[in-house]
């Protein structure tokens, strides 16, 4: 498999994921939900849950997964390790979350449905979340969501962003980044087939008529919906149904026949040629997310966390002495 030392996320991001993303930042309304996203949501609740209820995955743990997980690492050169959690689930997906505590969940239906090519597939392409720094928005996107739909126990001030488009904004953001992530995969397998054969069993594969199923007609259709377009009431069509304003639901994954079309371009271009002769741009360029945790002069979240905790256990502590006196 090729190895890409150093390599930034600049190399291969997509850009439109890069346009999505300036588009997202000048919304109004984004920088209020940058500074109370950082203020009320960490990150280490999320990790937490996935550490108590799925499985950890190490070298005695889905030994021939984690062997597949460091290989990836190794590729798209990132350290420090993420933790690889599985998870029994019978929807096929997969998702990446966190920046101090970076995890990547795999579902365990997904794992009953691909191929260990098409896994390798799958964990790349959460790994380039990662390493494009994409976590921070998208749970951004999450939590905001939350909050503008009545879900979250305080508005926090946010209630009225969905007439901004803000909400709107970080969909179609989400959608883009998907096609960098994409071609992270791309780069790890450093061949189409099993990347297109696995977004086919995503869109909706089966065990048992495998058999059955072709990646060329998968391609063809493709091809059929970008067809599409010459057609302006269908465009209106493609955009109401990505977001669906009346119902504040939006799609947070391009169709998988589009996504398809966009990797297949990329796939013959001169930057996915270059990027394999190892001409590409290397770490230290700009992320594309820098959203401050902590202010120069407050003590760092973390070792608030810890002081909190401690004070509760000692408290704890104190309960259950007074309780053993008492009896």
């Amino acid at each position: 498999m090729p190895t890409y030392p150093g390599i930034s996320s600049e190399a291969f991001r997509h850009p439109l994921d890069r346009q999505a993303e300036q588009t997202l930042r000048s919304v109004p309304g984004f920088d209020l939900v940058a500074s109370k996203f950082v203020e009320y949501l960490t990150e280490r609740p999320q990790f937490v849950y996935q550490l108590g209820n799925s499985i950890q995955v190490s070298p005695r743990q889905y030994a021939s997964i984690h062997q597949i997980f460091r290989e990836c690492l190794r590729d798209l050169d990132i350290y420090p390790e993420p933790s690889l959690f599985i998870s029994q689930s019978p929807t096929v997906n997969a998702f990446a979350l966190g920046r101090d505590f970076p995890f990547i969940v795999l579902n365990s239906g997904l794992l009953d449905l691909v191929s260990e090519a098409e896994l390798r597939t799958v964990i790349a392409h959460e790994l380039g979340h990662l390493k494009c720094d994409h976590t921070i928005l998208i749970q951004m996107a999450i939590w905001t969501t939350q909050v503008v739909s009545g879900l979250a126990d305080r508005t926090f001030g946010l209630s009225t962003l969905v007439s901004t488009g803000l909400v709107a904004a970080f969909f179609e953001w989400l959608r883009k980044a998907e096609l960098s992530a994409d071609r992270a995969a791309l780069l790890v397998t450093d061949d189409l087939q099993p990347v297109l054969t696995n977004m086919m069993r995503i869109a909706g594969g089966s065990t048992k008529y495998a058999h059955e199923l072709s990646v060329d007609e998968f391609i063809q259709q493709s091809e059929r919906y970008q067809n599409l377009d010459a057609d302006g009431l269908n465009q209106i069509y493609k955009f109401l149904l990505y977001n669906n304003l009346s119902a504040g639901v939006f799609l947070s994954h391009p169709f998988t026949v589009e996504r398809v079309h966009f990797l297949r371009e990329w796939s013959v271009s001169n930057d996915y040629r270059q990027i394999r002769q190892g001409n590409y741009a290397r770490a230290g360029a700009a992320g594309s997310v820098e959203v401050p945790v902590n202010s120069p002069t407050a003590p760092s979240q973390t070792q608030t966390e810890v002081d909190v905790l401690r004070q509760e256990i000692d408290q704890l502590q104190q309960e259950i002495d007074r309780i053993k006196k008492g009896g």
